[in-house]
């Protein structure tokens, strides 16, 4: 491997080794489940040592010229859950989107190559597939409706167990046209939590972490919390991305902005260059108004909007602010698949 690759592996072992080799960490990590499936549970020490082995370290490097690079970087890292039998591996979208090469650490120390195989832009979520001899047990996807707020559960990522509590689960609008519906949020937040597996007393799989949040509220009165997207917006979709590398139907109209919302304005903070809103003529510091002649004043009213205007490729008419003047645009939209650079290994 290159040094920098190496440098990457040798901080990741130092800080996973005691996960590996050490009684203490092992101790904690039993503590950890037991508190959460309960003292003296029969199923907790094979819960356990399965559940410390399905959860791995991902590494991603991706192509320098890919759409997301200079967003994202091109040196990725986080951590995945095993869900298959052959090595298929559920982590979270942005650690190993338009991936060149992809390696997955087991919990023994042990490397894999790994093929990214899918991802779904309107959960988060990304399948990347372990090669052999990668063998670890699946876990079970648990029942994420099931859990209710103040409910104990497990994050783990990077060998690190976290007891935690679901504090909240609200809808979460993101600036990068991202818009989750039931987004589950847990305190005290994990630092490790990019593709973190959450579990709950069953020892079931019941969310992936995205995350690191300064508020679970989201206006500011809140505490620290992790944001991970549910398991069960994954079942309905697992087969298409497995299938094809993404869910069935028409794809939905993607502009390419980064609004921000700001005491109930919407300002654009960046544009991606290359993409519809680019093209269209949107601009950085352009105040959103309305789309289509419906007022918009929060990201869940703008995103809703948009995606009800039909599927890509409908044109979006805006109405901005830029500089104190009111401008009209109208930007032909485009599906979003089509600006990355995919290897499709389904």
């Amino acid at each position: 491997m290159n040094m920098l690759t190496e440098e990457r592996f040798l901080r990741l072992t130092d800080g996973r080794r005691i996960a590996r080799t050490s009684r203490r960490v092992l101790a904690a990590f039993g503590l950890a489940i037991s508190i959460v499936f309960g003292p003296g549970a029969a199923h907790a020490a094979l819960d356990a040592a399965l559940i410390r082995n399905a959860v791995v370290y991902i590494e991603a490097d991706v192509p320098s010229d890919a759409f997301t690079a200079d967003v994202l970087g091109t040196e990725r890292e986080g951590a995945g859950v095993v869900i298959g039998e052959d090595g298929l591996i559920l982590t979270i979208g942005y650690v190993m989107l338009e991936a060149s090469r992809v390696i997955v650490t087991d919990s023994e120390g042990r490397q894999f190559p790994a093929d990214p195989l899918a991802y779904d832009f309107e959960t988060g979520f990304g399948l990347v597939r372990a090669l052999p001899p990668f063998a670890a047990k699946p876990v079970t996807l648990g029942n994420s409706d099931g859990i209710a707020l103040d409910d104990p559960l497990l994050a783990l990522a990077a060998g690190e167990p976290m007891t935690t509590t679901l504090v909240a689960r609200r809808t979460y609008a993101g600036y990068w046209e991202y818009l989750l519906e039931d987004a589950l949020f847990t305190a005290p937040p994990h630092s490790n939590f990019g593709g973190a597996a959450l579990f709950d007393r069953e020892g079931d799989l019941v969310g992936i972490g995205s995350l690191n949040l300064p508020d679970h509220i989201g206006d500011g009165s809140g505490d620290p919390a992790n944001m991970f997207v549910p398991i069960n917006a994954l079942k309905p979709i697992l087969d298409d991305l497995i299938t094809t590398g993404r869910r069935s139907g028409p794809p939905r109209p993607w502009l390419g902005f980064y609004p921000r919302e700001l005491r109930q304005l919407l300002y654009i903070s960046r544009v991606a260059p290359g993409s519809p809103a680019d093209e269209g003529g949107l601009e950085k510091g352009d105040q959103i108004v309305s789309i289509d002649s419906v007022p918009v004043s929060s990201l869940e009213t703008l995103y809703a909007t948009l995606w009800d205007l039909g599927i890509s490729g409908v044109i979006v008419p805006l109405e901005i602010v830029r500089k104190g003047r009111p401008v009209t645009l109208k930007i032909k939209s485009s599906d979003r698949y089509r600006f990355l650079k995919l290897r499709q290994t389904y």
